[in-house]
Parts: C-alpha cells; sequence; structure tokens
C-alpha cells in the first residue's frame, strides 16, 4: 500500500489540476451563501450575530424577498429573540476563517501602510479568500475520498474515479463558480469524517474515538442532513456489540470497554457542534432548534422517491448520469471491506431518503441535485467499486481500461457542456427543462458558445455575473407574476 504521507504519482496529479484550475475561482457570494457568509463576518468583522449588512448587501434576487421596499429586513425575518432568521448552518465559516484571518491581516496593514480597503468582509480580498477555501475544502475532501478508494481498491481506479466525480458531477459549479454555498466545506468534513473512520477502524483507541466524535460534531456543523454519516460508527459498534454477546462465555470487559468508546465518540460529536448549539441559543432561543428546516412541511410517509432520481427537475440520475455508475458500484461490495461498504452504502440510502422527504428536494435553482454533493466521498468509493469489479470480470484488462478512461472523458465533457448551459441561461435553472432541446444543444449551439463564454469569464467576470444575475431577477419576477397575477 502507498505510504500515508509521501504523495504518489496520482496524487501530484491530482494537486497540479488543482492549481491549473484555480483561475476559475469565483468570489461571489449569492443566495444560500448570503447567510453562510454571513457567520464568517460575524465571527470575523462584527463580533456579534447581527446580520442585517448581510441582507442588505446581498445579490438583488436574494434581497428582493428578504428586504421590503425600503431597503430593510421583513419583520417575518426576524426570530423570537429579535435576530434575523440565518438558518443556515455555521460550520462553513469555521473552514473558511483561516482564509479570512490572512486575507484581513492583508487589508489591514494594506491600509497602514497608505491604501484604502474596507476592512468589512464585503471587498475582494475578503471574498476572494472565501472563494479559495471553498477551493481548496472542495480538493482536499476529494483527496481524503481518493484515500479511502484507494485503501480497498486499485490506485488507478480510485483516481480515475475521483477525477470522474470531480468533473463530471455538479461540483464544479459549487467548487468554483458558487463557493459561498456550503457544499465544498461539507465535501471535506464528509470525507474527513469516513477517511479517520476506515483509518482507525481497526484498532480505534479512547482518543481516536473522541477525534472522530469531533470529526462528526463539525461535520454536523457543516451542514445538519451530514449527521446521517454517524451511521458508520453507530453500526461498527453494533456489529461489535453484538459479536461480545454471542462469545462464551461473554467478554464482559471489551463490551464496557467499547460502551466507554462510544461514549468518548459523543462527548467528541457534542464538542464538536457545541458552535452551532451556541448560535441557534442565541437566534432561535434553543439550544437544538433548526429554524425554518424543522418547520418545513417534510413528506416522511411519501417522500418523492423516483422524482429525486430521474425528474428533469434536477434529478440525482438524470442530471448526472455518472452517479448511475457509483451507484451500481456501491452494490458491488467485490473485494472491499463489508463493513465499510455496507456502511456506506447505508449512509448514502439513508441520506437519500431524507432528500426525498424535503419539499425542496429539487435544490431550487441548483445544478443538478446539488443537496447530494455531501455523499461525494461515498460516490468515489461506488465509482472505484464499479471500475474495480467491471476489470475483474474483462478477459482484456488494457481494453478496458482505454474503455473506462473513455466513458470517464465523455460524461466529464457531456457534464460542462450541460453545466455551461445551465450557468448562462441557455436552459432553466429553476424547474423542469426539455432533456431533447438540452441534448440537441450539447452538439450543436453550446460548443459553439463556449469558447467565448469561457474568456469573457477570465477577462469580464464581473460584468458577466451582473448579467447573469439580472437574467435571474427577471425570470424570478416573471414567476411571482405568473403564480400571482395581480401583483404590481
Amino acid at each position: 500500500m502507498p505510504s500515508a504521507t509521501k504523495l504518489t504519482k496520482p496524487e501530484k496529479l491530482m494537486c497540479v489540476l488543482f492549481l491549473l484550475t484555480l483561475p476559475l475561482v469565483n468570489p461571489w457570494v449569492r443566495g444560500d451563501g448570503v447567510g453562510y457568509y454571513a457567520y464568517a463576518r460575524a465571527i470575523l468583522i462584527q463580533h456579534n450575530l447581527d446580520f442585517r449588512s448581510d441582507w442588505e448587501h446581498a445579490n438583488q434576487s436574494f434581497r428582493m424577498v428578504k428586504l421590503d421596499d425600503e431597503g430593510q429586513p421583513k419583520p417575518q425575518e426576524y426570530t423570537r429573540t429579535g435576530y434575523i432568521n440565518n438558518h443556515f448552518a455555521m460550520g462553513s465559516a469555521i473552514l473558511w476563517m483561516p482564509f479570512l484571518i490572512v486575507a484581513h491581516l492583508g487589508v489591514v496593514l494594506y491600509n497602514l501602510a497608505g491604501g484604502h480597503l474596507a476592512a468589512d468582509g464585503f471587498s475582494p480580498p475578503y471574498l476572494t479568500a472565501m472563494a479559495l477555501g471553498s477551493a481548496t475544502c472542495a480538493f482536499v475532501g476529494l483527496f481524503l475520498a481518493y484515500r479511502v478508494a484507494r485503501n480497498h481498491f486499485e490506485e488507478r481506479w480510485a483516481l480515475l474515479a475521483t477525477l470522474g466525480i470531480w468533473f463530471a458531477s455538479p461540483l464544479p459549479v459549487y467548487m468554483y463558480f458558487n463557493p459561498s454555498y456550503s457544499h465544498a466545506a461539507s465535501i471535506f468534513s464528509v470525507a474527513l469524517f469516513i477517511f479517520y473512520w476506515d483509518r482507525t477502524r481497526e484498532n480505534r483507541s479512547g482518543l481516536q474515538w473522541l477525534g472522530l466524535g469531533l470529526c462528526g460534531g463539525l461535520m454536523m456543523d457543516v451542514y445538519y442532513p451530514n449527521a446521517i454519516l454517524m451511521l458508520c460508527p453507530l453500526i461498527e459498534s453494533l456489529m461489535k456489540y453484538w459479536n461480545s454477546l454471542r462469545q462464551e462465555p461473554w467478554d464482559r470487559a471489551a463490551f464496557f470497554r467499547l460502551l466507554g468508546f462510544d461514549l468518548e465518540f459523543c462527548a467528541g460529536g457534542v464538542m464538536g457542534f457545541l458552535p452551532s448549539m451556541i448560535v441557534h441559543r442565541v437566534l432561535f432561543g434553543s439550544l437544538f432548534s433548526l429554524g425554518d428546516y424543522q418547520d418545513d412541511p417534510w413528506n416522511w410517509s411519501a417522500p418523492w422517491r423516483w422524482d429525486v432520481l430521474f425528474s428533469s427537475d434536477h434529478g440525482l440520475l438524470s442530471w448526472t448520469p455518472i452517479l448511475c455508475l457509483a451507484v451500481i458500484g456501491l452494490l458491488m461490495w467485490g473485494k472491499a471491506n463489508r463493513l465499510v461498504a455496507g456502511c456506506l452504502l447505508a449512509s448514502a440510502l439513508t441520506y437519500y431518503y431524507l432528500i426525498a422527504s424535503y419539499p425542496a428536494w429539487d435544490g431550487l435553482s441548483s445544478f443538478g441535485s446539488r443537496y447530494f454533493l455531501p455523499v461525494t466521498p461515498i460516490f468515489v468509493f461506488g465509482l472505484t467499486a464499479f471500475l474495480s469489479g467491471c476489470a475483474a470480470a474483462w478477459r482484456a484488462p488494457r481494453v478496458m481500461e482505454i474503455t473506462a478512461r473513455t466513458l470517464v472523458a465523455l460524461l466529464i465533457v457531456w457534464n460542462l457542456l450541460f453545466m455551461f448551459q445551465w450557468g448562462t441561461h441557455m436552459i432553466s435553472v429553476r424547474g423542469h427543462i426539455s432533456f431533447k432541446a438540452m441534448a440537441r444543444a450539447q452538439f450543436t449551439t453550446a460548443p459553439v458558445r463556449l469558447k467565448d463564454t469561457v474568456l469573457k469569464y477570465l477577462t469580464h467576470r464581473k460584468t458577466m455575473m451582473n448579467q447573469i444575475e439580472n437574467i435571474d431577477v427577471q425570470q424570478i419576477r416573471e414567476q411571482q407574476l405568473r403564480e400571482h397575477p395581480n401583483l404590481p
């Protein structure tokens, strides 16, 4: 097995690819990202949880929903404790903080030297730092996911699967284009949890159980549904309890030693999630309140199970076909450790049920099914298992490798063109799309327009972002008029 500290050639390749893609990073805060980034400003700049400035500086499509005609937060935007209702998780701000601290120090020193940059968290250095933080989080998450897959399968399949999920899924949108969302940080936190769980699984000490709990707490800080990944150590512990009880005579010492470890894990989880609980207490009056999420009409008895997967309205598999192979791979355990594969599969299925029960399961204006991005490390594992399983069954390994690389490359090209159509509003960003029209454009107009648009993105990005925002605002207003014809 390759060294855990020395970079292998595939890992060096991933690092080079990451550095080459950094010019795509877009220092932009919009949509849900306003709420996530507001916590970073609260920690670094304001030292309080007053989010009015963040709401007022937000993009127009966010402000038109949250602010009144005078530009002030609407009365319903306040919680019963008198704070702005920022129900978004605050963990991303924790992971952005090292980058933002460097930016803040740079701005302060620049101003001391005679410069004039606003040290308010809204000026370009802060937004650039946040965007670089998100890109770095996503990359490190992919790197850790690759190492988990490499621990159970051949290195070549782990690399190909990682590159495939990297560029043939919705990840590039939230790694580069919309970095203020929580998804990049979520990928890192989930990958860190899975990596540490898998690495310490054979002989985990009490201190490591505590550390795993802290990783789990951070994972929940970033995105509440990530708590589902706690199933991995839960299933592991239940199996050990069961094996202990089946022994003759019963190994009482081992049973209670494991119980002590589990209590340490829970303590670590509570400590890791403590920042969020403190914020919840201030904003909502309860340590365990999740804001608007707990008030949404969740459909637990009849989830949108097929729509989530196959709908033209941001279906997981219909928009991201490479994940079909990853899902198949999760069922092809093959030579993988059965405990690891089983825990990851159980987590993925439970996560799927949760999202399928959520009334806004389509992610509104997302590219693909963005709510599943935290499951990215599991998809990397599943796609690696699929490729490895096909290689084991194929009698011509060289032909298999060429076929696999070609298939992944084609899926990457398809996804990038699809993403381009979405980002430039060639297709509707909300609701259902016509797959027939989208597929036709993949071979006709999208490739023709791609070159000029990429050049404009690299050289006149701010103008391009303003144009995209204006189109989005216009579409929201048109939708509001269709739903409420009597609106002024």
